[in-house]
């Protein structure tokens, strides 16, 4: 008996999706080492986002338990990259005092220049705050010992670009307590940055 035989042509739709898809895949391989071969051209160094100054310039505590405070603090965006600018962006920071948090410190999208820093000052102003009976008990004994202390959280997320197709991105956080001296307002030394080394 004669074999029937079949052929099945194969669709121009499976054709084109293929040639598209190994389209793609050269483009995302070209674009993965331009990117890598641009990091290591420029090998951007990881960006520093530190307090350089602090001060308390109010602090006012009466005896039914209401707190009011003012403080200035600068915070300093550092990029060491000699081969590109750095863009930091969603900058957010919380201040507060024994767990309760007393104001947010935010700014807008900026950018660092080469070997260069940005100084953002904050001028951070409470609202009168009413103490609980363990934060009452706190600024009594940081009146005594002359020494309050306020923690200070968050970051900036920072980038640089890296050819004409990609970014390197980083994580700068700051989480740290800023010491003052009561008695002259002045802040105590204190290392605090993003920075790992130390």
């Amino acid at each position: 008996m004669p074999r029937l035989s079949s052929t099945h042509a194969t669709s121009p739709f499976i054709w084109c999706a293929g040639i598209i898809c190994a389209i793609i895949s050269i483009a995302v391989i070209i674009g993965g080492i331009v990117i890598f071969v641009g990091y290591l051209v420029i090998h951007p160094r990881v960006p520093i986002i530190s307090v350089e100054y602090a001060h308390l310039d109010l602090l006012k505590y009466d005896i039914v338990g209401v707190m009011q405070t003012q403080l200035t603090i600068v915070i300093r965006a550092e990029n060491d990259n000699a081969k590109a600018p750095a863009l930091f962006d969603k900058t957010n920071f919380k201040l507060s005092y024994e767990g309760k948090i007393i104001a947010y410190l935010k700014q807008d999208e900026f950018v660092v220049a080469k070997e260069k820093s940005v100084f953002s000052h904050y001028v951070v102003q409470s609202s009168p705050i009413p103490l609980s009976t363990q934060m009452k008990q706190a600024i009594d004994y940081a009146i005594k010992q002359d020494v309050i202390v306020f923690e200070l959280k968050g970051g900036s997320k920072a980038r640089w670009r890296v050819g004409p197709v990609g970014s390197v991105k980083f994580e700068c956080n700051l989480s740290c307590e800023l010491r003052f001296r009561p008695s002259d307002h002045n802040s105590i030394p204190s290392h605090c940055t993003s920075s790992h080394k130390h």
